[in-house]
Protein backbone atom coordinates (compact mmCIF):
# COMPACT_ATOMS: atom_id res chain seq x y z
CA UNK A 1 0.00 0.00 0.00
CA UNK A 2 1.42 3.66 -1.18
CA UNK A 3 0.33 5.99 1.83
CA UNK A 4 1.04 8.87 -0.68
CA UNK A 5 -1.72 8.24 -2.98
CA UNK A 6 -5.55 7.68 -2.04
CA UNK A 7 -5.64 4.14 -0.48
CA UNK A 8 -8.46 2.09 1.32
CA UNK A 9 -7.89 -0.30 4.34
CA UNK A 10 -10.34 -2.69 5.11
CA UNK A 11 -10.63 -4.27 8.26
CA UNK A 12 -12.40 -7.84 8.91
CA UNK A 13 -12.46 -8.84 12.62
CA UNK A 14 -13.96 -11.11 15.04
CA UNK A 15 -16.08 -9.96 18.16
CA UNK A 16 -14.60 -9.38 20.88
CA UNK A 17 -11.00 -8.79 18.80
CA UNK A 18 -10.91 -5.08 19.28
CA UNK A 19 -10.72 -4.63 15.81
CA UNK A 20 -13.70 -1.50 15.40
CA UNK A 21 -11.73 0.36 18.17
CA UNK A 22 -8.15 -0.92 16.00
CA UNK A 23 -9.56 0.63 12.97
CA UNK A 24 -10.87 3.76 14.51
CA UNK A 25 -7.69 4.37 16.24
CA UNK A 26 -5.80 3.87 13.07
CA UNK A 27 -7.70 6.04 10.92
CA UNK A 28 -6.97 9.10 13.43
CA UNK A 29 -3.26 8.26 13.62
CA UNK A 30 -3.32 8.32 9.92
CA UNK A 31 -5.71 11.33 9.56
CA UNK A 32 -7.91 9.80 7.75
CA UNK A 33 -11.71 9.02 7.50
CA UNK A 34 -12.95 5.87 9.79
CA UNK A 35 -16.28 3.91 8.42
CA UNK A 36 -17.73 1.49 9.71
CA UNK A 37 -21.44 -0.58 9.54
CA UNK A 38 -22.79 1.90 12.49
CA UNK A 39 -22.43 4.20 9.62
CA UNK A 40 -23.61 3.07 6.75
CA UNK A 41 -26.85 1.95 8.33
CA UNK A 42 -27.67 5.70 9.58
CA UNK A 43 -27.06 6.74 5.78
CA UNK A 44 -29.68 4.09 4.71
CA UNK A 45 -31.88 4.92 7.37
CA UNK A 46 -31.89 8.90 7.01
CA UNK A 47 -32.28 8.79 3.74
CA UNK A 48 -34.02 5.71 2.47
CA UNK A 49 -32.36 5.42 -0.26
CA UNK A 50 -32.97 2.54 -3.22
CA UNK A 51 -29.63 1.31 -4.49
CA UNK A 52 -30.00 3.14 -7.87
CA UNK A 53 -30.44 6.30 -6.13
CA UNK A 54 -27.41 5.50 -4.46
CA UNK A 55 -25.62 5.32 -7.90
CA UNK A 56 -26.28 8.74 -8.29
CA UNK A 57 -25.05 9.85 -5.29
CA UNK A 58 -20.90 9.67 -6.31
CA UNK A 59 -20.12 13.35 -5.42
CA UNK A 60 -22.79 14.89 -6.50
CA UNK A 61 -25.16 15.02 -4.06
CA UNK A 62 -24.22 17.52 -1.60
CA UNK A 63 -26.54 16.54 1.63
CA UNK A 64 -25.24 13.16 0.98
CA UNK A 65 -21.40 13.74 1.97
CA UNK A 66 -22.83 16.45 4.66
CA UNK A 67 -24.84 14.22 6.50
CA UNK A 68 -21.82 11.43 6.50
CA UNK A 69 -19.71 14.22 7.74
CA UNK A 70 -22.14 14.81 10.52
CA UNK A 71 -22.41 11.46 11.11
CA UNK A 72 -18.67 10.94 11.77
CA UNK A 73 -18.59 13.71 14.36
CA UNK A 74 -21.00 11.77 16.89
CA UNK A 75 -18.03 10.10 18.16
CA UNK A 76 -17.23 6.16 18.61
CA UNK A 77 -19.71 5.66 20.75
CA UNK A 78 -22.55 6.04 18.16
CA UNK A 79 -24.58 2.46 17.78
CA UNK A 80 -22.15 0.88 19.73
CA UNK A 81 -24.40 -2.20 19.91
CA UNK A 82 -25.23 -2.04 16.04
CA UNK A 83 -23.40 -5.81 15.16
CA UNK A 84 -25.38 -7.51 18.24
CA UNK A 85 -28.30 -9.15 16.58
CA UNK A 86 -31.75 -9.17 18.47
CA UNK A 87 -32.75 -12.33 20.56
CA UNK A 88 -35.12 -14.38 18.06
CA UNK A 89 -33.17 -13.24 14.93
CA UNK A 90 -31.94 -15.98 12.32
CA UNK A 91 -28.43 -14.79 11.16
CA UNK A 92 -28.97 -16.03 8.12
CA UNK A 93 -32.14 -13.26 7.26
CA UNK A 94 -30.84 -10.46 8.53
CA UNK A 95 -29.57 -9.07 5.38
CA UNK A 96 -31.50 -8.90 1.97
CA UNK A 97 -29.87 -8.57 -1.81
CA UNK A 98 -31.22 -5.09 -1.94
CA UNK A 99 -29.35 -4.16 1.58
CA UNK A 100 -26.50 -5.64 0.57
CA UNK A 101 -26.39 -3.67 -2.80
CA UNK A 102 -26.87 -0.74 -0.86
CA UNK A 103 -23.96 -1.02 1.20
CA UNK A 104 -21.84 -2.31 -1.80
CA UNK A 105 -22.59 0.97 -3.26
CA UNK A 106 -21.98 3.12 -0.39
CA UNK A 107 -18.60 1.36 0.76
CA UNK A 108 -17.55 2.08 -3.00
CA UNK A 109 -18.95 5.50 -2.92
CA UNK A 110 -16.87 6.27 0.08
CA UNK A 111 -13.81 4.89 -0.91
CA UNK A 112 -13.58 7.19 -4.09
CA UNK A 113 -13.66 10.26 -1.85
CA UNK A 114 -10.40 9.58 -0.71
CA UNK A 115 -7.85 7.80 1.97
CA UNK A 116 -10.02 6.38 4.56
CA UNK A 117 -10.29 3.10 6.70
CA UNK A 118 -13.59 0.29 6.89
CA UNK A 119 -14.46 -1.79 9.32
CA UNK A 120 -16.94 -4.25 7.81
CA UNK A 121 -17.99 -7.52 6.53
CA UNK A 122 -17.79 -7.48 3.02
CA UNK A 123 -15.09 -4.84 2.16
CA UNK A 124 -12.13 -6.98 1.58
CA UNK A 125 -14.67 -8.24 -1.40
CA UNK A 126 -16.15 -4.95 -2.00
CA UNK A 127 -13.22 -2.93 -2.21
CA UNK A 128 -10.91 -6.03 -3.65
CA UNK A 129 -10.17 -4.50 -7.05
CA UNK A 130 -9.22 -0.82 -5.30
CA UNK A 131 -5.99 0.11 -6.92
CA UNK A 132 -4.26 1.00 -3.43
CA UNK A 133 -6.01 -1.82 -1.01
CA UNK A 134 -4.74 -2.96 2.38
CA UNK A 135 -7.12 -6.20 3.64
CA UNK A 136 -6.76 -6.43 7.59
CA UNK A 137 -8.06 -9.77 9.63
CA UNK A 138 -8.14 -9.38 13.53
CA UNK A 139 -9.25 -12.26 15.34
CA UNK A 140 -8.33 -13.57 18.82
CA UNK A 141 -9.02 -16.86 21.18
CA UNK A 142 -12.66 -17.86 22.40
CA UNK A 143 -11.54 -16.46 25.96
CA UNK A 144 -9.89 -13.08 24.77
CA UNK A 145 -12.97 -12.43 23.17
CA UNK A 146 -15.51 -13.73 25.99
CA UNK A 147 -13.59 -11.46 28.43
CA UNK A 148 -13.55 -8.42 26.27
CA UNK A 149 -17.41 -8.90 25.59
CA UNK A 150 -18.64 -9.58 29.29
CA UNK A 151 -16.37 -6.08 30.11
CA UNK A 152 -17.40 -3.97 26.84
CA UNK A 153 -21.50 -5.28 27.07
CA UNK A 154 -21.29 -5.89 30.83
CA UNK A 155 -22.76 -9.78 30.21
CA UNK A 156 -22.19 -12.90 31.83
CA UNK A 157 -19.73 -15.30 30.55
CA UNK A 158 -22.87 -17.57 29.24
CA UNK A 159 -24.47 -14.49 27.78
CA UNK A 160 -20.78 -13.08 25.87
CA UNK A 161 -20.61 -16.69 24.32
CA UNK A 162 -23.85 -17.04 22.96
CA UNK A 163 -23.80 -13.72 21.87
CA UNK A 164 -20.29 -14.40 19.94
CA UNK A 165 -21.37 -17.68 18.65
CA UNK A 166 -24.72 -16.00 17.03
CA UNK A 167 -22.81 -13.10 15.68
CA UNK A 168 -19.75 -15.40 14.51
CA UNK A 169 -22.93 -17.38 12.61
CA UNK A 170 -24.21 -14.31 10.99
CA UNK A 171 -20.88 -12.74 9.60
CA UNK A 172 -19.92 -16.10 8.13
CA UNK A 173 -23.38 -16.35 6.54
CA UNK A 174 -23.29 -13.44 5.28
CA UNK A 175 -20.13 -13.21 3.69
CA UNK A 176 -20.39 -16.71 2.05
CA UNK A 177 -24.18 -15.61 0.28
CA UNK A 178 -22.86 -12.87 -1.11
CA UNK A 179 -18.95 -13.26 -1.90
CA UNK A 180 -18.77 -17.19 -2.13
CA UNK A 181 -15.67 -17.30 0.10
CA UNK A 182 -15.34 -17.53 3.86
CA UNK A 183 -14.43 -14.97 6.05
CA UNK A 184 -11.89 -16.84 7.52
CA UNK A 185 -9.73 -17.81 4.27
CA UNK A 186 -6.94 -16.03 5.16
CA UNK A 187 -6.18 -15.74 1.42
CA UNK A 188 -8.65 -12.77 1.08
CA UNK A 189 -5.98 -10.85 3.31
CA UNK A 190 -2.84 -9.06 3.32
CA UNK A 191 -2.15 -8.95 7.06
CA UNK A 192 -3.87 -11.02 9.57
CA UNK A 193 -2.88 -10.56 13.50
CA UNK A 194 -4.49 -12.12 16.55
CA UNK A 195 -5.44 -10.13 19.14
CA UNK A 196 -4.60 -12.00 21.83
CA UNK A 197 -1.59 -10.36 24.73
CA UNK A 198 -2.00 -7.13 22.69
CA UNK A 199 -3.68 -3.40 23.31
CA UNK A 200 -5.86 -1.90 20.55
CA UNK A 201 -2.82 0.35 20.22
CA UNK A 202 0.11 -2.24 20.09
CA UNK A 203 -2.11 -3.61 16.85
CA UNK A 204 -2.77 -0.07 15.34
CA UNK A 205 1.86 -0.07 16.00
CA UNK A 206 2.29 -3.68 13.94
CA UNK A 207 -0.53 -2.04 10.71
CA UNK A 208 1.32 1.03 10.88
CA UNK A 209 4.83 -0.84 10.79
CA UNK A 210 3.49 -3.25 8.04
CA UNK A 211 2.52 -0.10 5.92
CA UNK A 212 6.05 1.67 6.61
Amino acid sequence: MKKNEDFVITINRELGSGGRTVGRLLAEKLGVPFYDKALIHELQKLFNLSADEIEHLKGREHSFWAEVERILKLGPGMNSNYFLPQRGDEPDSLTTDDVYKKETLILQSLSQRGSCVIAGRTGFHVLRDHPNHLSILIQASMPFRVARVMRKQNMTEKEARQTIERVDKMRENYVNKYTKTSRYDTRNYQLVISADEKTEEEIVDLILKYIG
